[in-house]
């Protein structure tokens, strides 16, 4: 078992910026890519960003590409996700993921329960 947890969520102004943290325990942090996910008012969950167990590939969606930035530290046992420039429109709950990268899609294991970011206009 992995347990997830997000911090660092929040309100914050247009053109802003925020860090997301994800502090993961129960196994080896290592052991599994990592990614966020995000969930808007009214549409189903997207895929934000992942990287590889190592760090050594990101992979973002198209809408946040430029802007945001996925990293861990696994001495940490935390992923980041920086996000710069922010839109209303990202607004949305964000949540951390552990799985695997068997393809283009991100299999995902085990979810946090999420942290509230708010873009204000």
């Amino acid at each position: 078992q992995v347990q997830l947890v997000e911090s660092g969520g929040g309100l914050v102004q247009a053109g802003g910026s925020l860090r997301l943290s994800c502090a993961a325990s129960g196994r080896p942090f290592s052991s599994y890519a990592m990614g966020w996910f995000r969930q808007a008012p009214g549409k189903e969950r997207e895929f934000v960003a992942r990287i590889t167990r190592s760090g050594g590939s990101t992979y973002y969606a198209d809408s946040v590409k430029g802007r945001f930035t996925i990293s861990r530290d696994n001495a940490k046992n935390t992923v980041y996700l920086q996000m710069n420039s922010l839109k209303p429109e990202d607004t949305a709950v964000y949540y951390c993921a552990a799985g695997a990268i068997p393809a283009i899609q991100m299999r995902v294991e085990y979810w946090g329960k999420g942290t509230l970011v708010t873009v204000s206009s």
